[in-house]
């Protein structure tokens, strides 16, 4: 069994051994614990999860659009990425200018009324038509606020000037490699209001020991069936985009958490996962010729020899 896999697994069988019933603000419930750490080598092979088939093109494209510094949906909706429609769908059906069917409580209704997610299929995929097609309405519904991508490269000052913390941490990652402030903050408290879900992976480090890149995410909260997976890979992808860029092997992804939780309607499903034998960990191939994290298009990222189990579908909790 692949070391990196079985950190995670590790994680889930922890939760539903000790972890406690915990209400939350999507009104699912959760079996909860709180402050855990895990390690992941790098150079041992990528952490892409085997034992259920993730989507390394959401991932990748999801970054991408953090990087990039953009905010609307709508980038993403061009790849082909639906991961944060929900929380752009819900200032939609809430507002005054939304005439369709009710969509109150849209997420838990869908998972048990036949009716009511065809309901909900129809109004979203007339949503995301709008996002693609019409820039005022994705201007206006598209938006997510001042999540991600803004503060890593957007972060408003209070002499009003703008601080681009990514691009400063790898000026300073290739000047001063041995600093303790290689620190980018998602965690903007002033503009939580105008967030359409305040950050969960808060703020990340780097540390460079060796010739080699490592990244210590720490996570206020963190879905573990859905979203835990998709972060690992996400901040082990940046870590590799930044030593490439820098000249450095990656060395380690540190992934801390604060509330780590399963929701009730994933117990099945983590179950099922934690039954299936992993298999290796697939690998990273990155386009050489691109030497700007910024300037990686999704066509210069590749996973490659990834062999995973069958995919294990459950609801968002949004």
């Amino acid at each position: 069994m692949s070391e990196s896999e079985k950190v995670y697994l590790d994680l889930c069988r922890y939760i539903l051994e000790n972890g406690v019933k915990k209400e939350d603000r999507t009104g699912t419930g959760t079996i909860s614990t709180f402050g855990y750490q895990m390690r992941f080598d790098l150079e041992k092979g990528f952490p892409l999860l085997t034992t259920k088939r993730i989507p390394f093109r959401l991932i990748a494209s999801e970054l991408l659009w953090f990087i990039k510094g953009d905010t609307n949906i709508q980038y993403l909706l061009k790849h082909n990425n639906n991961i944060w429609n929900e929380w752009a769908f819900k200032s939609w059906v809430e507002s005054d200018e939304y005439t369709g069917p009710d969509m109150t409580d849209f997420g838990l209704r869908a998972e048990d009324d036949g009716e009511f997610k065809l309901l909900y299929q129809e109004q979203m995929e007339l949503f995301k038509k709008r996002i693609l097609e019409d820039q005022d309405f994705a201007a206006r519904f598209g938006e997510l606020g001042n999540v991600y991508g803004k503060q890593w490269r957007d972060w408003a000052a209070s002499n009003g000037q703008s601080i681009d913390q990514l691009k400063d941490v790898i000026e300073t990652i290739k000047k001063n490699p041995s600093s303790r402030r290689l620190i980018v903050s998602a965690w903007n408290p002033e503009d939580l209001p105008a967030m359409a879900l305040p950050p969960c992976h808060t703020m990340f480090q780097f540390y460079v020991i060796e010739g080699r890149l490592s990244c210590q995410l720490y996570q206020r909260s963190g879905d573990v069936f859905l979203g835990i997976p998709f972060n690992i890979a996400s901040y082990a992808l940046l870590t590799h985009l930044i030593a490439h860029e820098c000249g450095l092997k990656p060395g380690e992804f540190i992934h801390t958490l604060g509330d780590a939780h399963i929701y009730l309607n994933h117990v099945n499903q983590v179950k099922e996962q934690l039954s299936r034998t992993p298999n290796a960990l697939p690998d990273l191939s990155l386009n050489n010729s691109v030497t700007s994290v910024f300037d990686f298009e999704m066509d210069d990222i590749k996973i490659e020899n990834y062999n995973p189990h069958p995919a294990i579908k459950a609801p968002v909790a949004v």
